[in-house]
C-alpha cells in the first residue's frame, strides 16, 4: 500500500515525459496565437483553462474567423466529448469511497496522454497519482504556450512560418502509425481528407462556417465508422480464436 506522497511522486515521475511533449506542441499553439493577434496572457489563460490541443487549435481558428459563441461552444462540445468517456473509464479504477472533490479536481486534468498513463497503471488509481501527473503536465502545456507566443515576438518571420508547420507534422505523426497498422483507420483518414476537401471547394458546402463544418464531419464520419466497423469485445475475439 503506497502512501499519498509516494503516489504523488510516482505521478510526477510519469508526467515528466508528458510535460516535455506538451511544451513542444503548445509552443506551436503559442506561435499561432501570436499570429492571430492574441496577447500573451490571453493565450496563456486559454491553455491553462483548457488543456486540449485539438480543441484549442480549432477554437483559435474560430476566433480568427469571427464565429459566434454558439458555434464555438458546439464545436468544443463535439471535439472534447471524448474526455467524458475517458473520465467514465477512469472512475472505474477509483476506490468507490473516493470523495467527490477528488473526482472533480481529477477531471480538470483528463487529457489523452494522462488518460493513457492512468488507465495503464496497475491496481486502483489513486487521486494523488493523478495530481502528480497534472502538476507537471498542465504547467508544461501552459509554459509551452508562453514560450511560443513570446518567441513569436522575437524570432524572425521566416522562422515563425517554419515553426508553424510543426502543427501539421504533429497531426501526421498522430495519424500515420495507427493508419499503417489498420486498414480501416487508413480508409477513414482518407475519407476524412476527401470530405474535408469537398466541404472546402464545393460552393454550397464551402459556405458553411469552419466550426459547423468540423461538427458535421466529425459526427458524419465518426458515426458511420462506428456503425460500419464496430469494435469487437475481447471475449468475442477469444471465442473466435478458440
Amino acid at each position: 500500500m503506497h502512501t499519498k506522497k509516494e503516489e504523488f511522486l510516482a505521478g510526477v515521475h510519469s508526467g515528466i515525459p508528458i510535460c516535455l511533449g506538451y511544451i513542444a506542441v503548445s509552443f506551436t499553439f503559442g506561435i499561432m496565437a501570436k499570429n492571430a493577434g492574441l496577447s500573451v496572457w490571453e493565450a496563456v489563460l486559454i491553455s491553462a483553462a483548457n488543456l486540449t490541443s485539438a480543441g484549442q487549435f480549432a477554437g483559435l481558428s474560430l476566433i480568427v474567423s469571427g464565429s459566434s459563441l454558439l458555434e464555438m461552444a458546439a464545436t468544443q462540445f463535439v471535439i472534447n466529448l471524448r474526455y467524458s468517456l475517458m473520465s467514465c473509464s477512469l472512475s472505474q479504477k477509483l476506490d468507490q469511497s473516493a470523495p467527490f472533490f477528488h473526482r472533480f479536481f481529477m477531471a480538470y486534468g483528463v487529457t489523452d496522454e494522462i488518460f493513457g498513463v492512468s488507465v495503464c497503471r496497475e491496481g486502483p488509481l489513486s487521486p494523488f497519482y493523478s495530481y502528480g501527473l497534472i502538476s507537471v503536465a498542465a504547467p508544461g502545456w501552459t509554459l509551452g504556450t508562453f514560450l511560443g507566443i513570446v518567441s513569436g515576438s522575437i524570432l524572425p518571420e521566416r522562422l515563425i512560418r517554419a515553426l508553424s508547420v510543426a502543427l501539421y507534422g504533429m497531426f501526421i505523426a498522430i495519424i500515420i502509425p495507427p493508419a499503417r497498422g489498420n486498414r480501416v483507420i487508413a480508409g477513414i483518414v482518407a475519407v476524412s481528407m476527401i470530405l474535408s476537401l469537398i466541404f472546402t471547394e464545393v460552393p454550397f458546402l464551402g459556405s458553411i462556417s469552419s466550426g459547423f463544418r468540423i461538427i458535421i464531419l466529425t459526427l458524419l464520419i465518426g458515426g458511420a465508422a462506428a456503425f460500419l466497423f464496430p469494435l469487437r469485445e475481447e471475449t468475442e475475439v477469444a471465442e473466435d480464436e478458440s
